[in-house]
């Protein structure tokens, strides 16, 4: 398994991240062609959590199948979102930056913080 080949987590988390990131990013660009970007963001936010769980668990952390901390994930998303959806809301409303980057500024900030609250989930 590929997984294996790379020793590190933290580089497990960053490559799925990167396709996590990537997904739900050109999501986010079509449905903003259709909806507001807060309808887009949350939309895709939800469905990066599903694709989160089943990376996280199989590739990152090669984790045993565990209902308590899976029912935990979407707490950690939910604070990851929180702090993101503030994030794309200063950078949309008050600060006039284009909407199409939002998110990959909410992504900057809030990848540490998700990393590490991951790693204690999955452990």
């Amino acid at each position: 398994m590929i997984a294996r080949q790379i020793a590190s987590p933290l580089i497990r988390f960053l490559i799925s991240g990167g396709l996590n990131t990537l997904g739900t990013y050109l999501l986010y660009l079509v449905l903003l062609r259709f909806m507001p970007y807060w309808v887009s963001y949350a939309i895709a936010f939800v469905s990066g959590i599903a694709l989160a769980y089943a990376l996280n668990r199989f590739f990152v952390f090669g984790a045993p199948r565990n209902e308590g901390k899976a029912a935990l994930l979407p707490l950690v998303y939910l604070a990851q979102y929180g702090l993101g959806a503030l994030i794309v809301y200063g950078w949309v409303d008050l600060l006039r930056l284009p909407p199409t980057l939002a998110p990959l500024a909410s992504i900057a900030v809030t990848i540490p913080l998700t990393f590490v609250a991951s790693r204690w989930l999955f452990r």
